[in-house]
């Protein structure tokens, strides 16, 4: 091979030589391509219950919570043929993964009771609620046989609503145009002024003009790349039959205004790699998941309703202390133990570890998360609004609304009404649950009009950071590199930890199944080498 010979000459020399499936496996040689690998879920071997001499074989492991964390420990343990008791202190599996549906009720810690009054088939799911592609929920989806079905996260026809600046409510397609379009004129502008000449060649220039053409529908250089808004922002009147052109929304307001509006802060979430588009849901409840884990594990292997009081960390095992649903203290011994609770609950909970553990169990804060189903008698979003599916955008305390991804063209639908975190969710976490109704409506009625608040049928609503055993949506660190990171993905004696806070996707299941057959190989690899 000569020295001038480049890397696209070179594909260009494979692909004719041996088609495009091979100059693609080429170029992931060269790394300019995802790599195989690079693009699978991390490695994990799942344990058997041959690697095992037949005596390491049936060790007992006593599981802290029937989370998705706590679920999938048991449920990969057990297919090593480990013996397993799981102890929840909710009278339900799941955790955070929580469907709520007519008949569920709930009590939070500030005494308020709600008993859900949705119609059959329709539902809330209260905590996650979507499924990136790259996600090895769905792989657990897949081997357990849950049906799947999109997700819409990104809508068109979603809108975007900016109370502060005064912006009018909009789709999202109007904003993306006028903000994609004033964004390609003053480049384009730019780029014909000479002020990225030192950056650019000019044939870049060139291409980068071609692109920004299509980008943001602007004109030509005759025209000064001027933006003035095409079908892409909507149509006031649709197009039709024979003479019936339609009617272009527009003119589409001045830059400043654009500007101004504030509406492009919202479009960077469609490039988050967990966010983007396709996305999906168990067909019928998040809940799907849990319910055929909790079937796969075994019934008799769970005690729901047991508070743990306790956990002893032994020589040769664990023992764990614990109040059962009629109130009568327990105890558990166990080879080891896996607590999946939250960290934050955890810390409360009196242990003989290293006083370090309990401190960094204390260390990440806790992150407050609300969210509201308000249940309609009919589904005005696609009747009169057409509106299937998506998110709106809003900066108002309620942030979002999720239009139902199921149940199309049914009699009634379940709108989630807000989904806060932070600030707004603790504020909408201190009113009762008539008057989180009450707020939830005052404002989306803002977007919607007056049928938000007339067409409702009912509501139930979660604040995450008041549910018992729970106490919050999820947990940020504000350092994984001083330790205390590092010390709660180790065993503490024989007492193991897993959650999606000891994982690098927060906040997702996928985070908890991660963290989850990270501690399971550990027990694993530790019983085979004779532990």
């Amino acid at each position: 091979m000569t020295a001038n010979v480049t890397r696209r000459s070179l594909l260009k020399s494979i692909g004719v030589a041996g088609g495009a499936g091979v100059m693609f496996e080429s170029m992931r040689a060269l790394g300019l391509v995802a790599a195989p690998q690079a693009l699978a879920v991390p490695d994990y071997r799942p344990p058997s219950v041959g690697d095992l001499d037949a005596g390491k074989r049936g060790r007992h492991v006593v599981i802290l919570g029937a989370g998705i964390a706590g679920l999938a420990t048991a449920y990969e343990l057990g297919k090593a043929g480990y013996r397993c008791t799981v102890l929840e202190a909710k009278d339900r599996v799941g955790g955070r993964n929580w469907t709520v549906r007519g008949g569920t009720s709930e009590t939070d810690l500030d005494g308020h009771t709600q008993t859900a009054r949705f119609a059959k088939g329709h539902y809330l799911n209260a905590g996650p609620a979507r499924l990136p592609q790259s996600h090895i929920t769905l792989d657990y989806c897949r081997e357990l046989g849950i049906p799947i079905e999109p997700f819409i996260n990104q809508n068109a026809n979603a809108l975007i609503y900016n109370e502060q600046t005064g912006a009018p409510v909009q789709q999202y397609r109007t904003a993306k145009a006028d903000v994609y379009g004033y964004v390609s004129e003053l480049l384009a502008k730019a780029l014909d002024q000479g002020a990225l000449d030192q950056q650019l060649s000019v044939a870049d220039k060139d291409r980068l003009l071609t692109f920004l053409s299509g980008f943001g529908a602007i004109g030509d250089k005759a025209d000064g790349f001027a933006y003035r808004g095409t079908d892409r922002r909507g149509y006031r009147v649709e197009p039709g039959a024979a003479d019936q052109a339609g009617e272009v929304l527009g003119p589409p307001p001045s830059l400043p205004d654009v500007l101004a509006s504030q509406v492009g802060r919202y479009f960077s979430f469609e490039f988050g790699y967990d966010q983007a588009m396709a996305m999906f849901q168990p067909v019928g409840g998040m809940d799907a998941i849990p319910l055929a884990l909790h079937r796969a594990i075994g019934a008799e292997k769970f005690q729901l309703g047991a508070e743990v009081t306790k956990i002893t960390d032994l020589p040769d095992g664990v023992e764990v202390g614990y109040r059962d649903k009629r109130g009568k203290a327990q105890l558990v011994t166990a080879d080891f133990c896996v607590a999946a609770l939250p960290p934050h609950v955890l810390a409360r909970i009196p242990t003989n570890l290293d006083p370090r553990v309990a401190s960094a169990l204390r260390f990440p804060t806790v992150n407050p998360v609300g969210k509201i189903g308000l249940e309609y008698r009919r589904r005005w979003w696609e009747e009169d609004e057409r509106l299937y599916g998506g998110i709106t955008e809003t900066d108002m305390d309620l942030a979002h609304i999720w239009y139902p991804s199921y149940g199309f063209h049914g009699q009634r639908g379940v709108v989630v009404g807000y989904y806060n975190t932070g600030k707004n969710a603790a504020t909408y976490g201190s009113l009762t649950p008539d008057q989180r109704i009450e707020r939830a409506l005052a404002q989306g009625a803002k977007i919607h009009g007056g049928k938000y608040r007339d067409e409702l049928a009912s509501a139930f609503s979660v604040a995450w950071h008041r549910t018992p055993f729970i106490e919050g949506g999820w947990v940020d660190w504000p350092s994984r590199t001083s330790g205390e990171y590092a010390l709660l993905n180790q065993p503490a004696g024989r007492v193991y930890f897993a959650g999606d806070w000891l994982s690098y996707f927060i906040a997702w299941q996928a985070g908890a199944l991660d963290s989850a057959r990270y501690a399971v190989s550990n027990i694993h690899d530790r019983v085979r080498a004779g532990g």
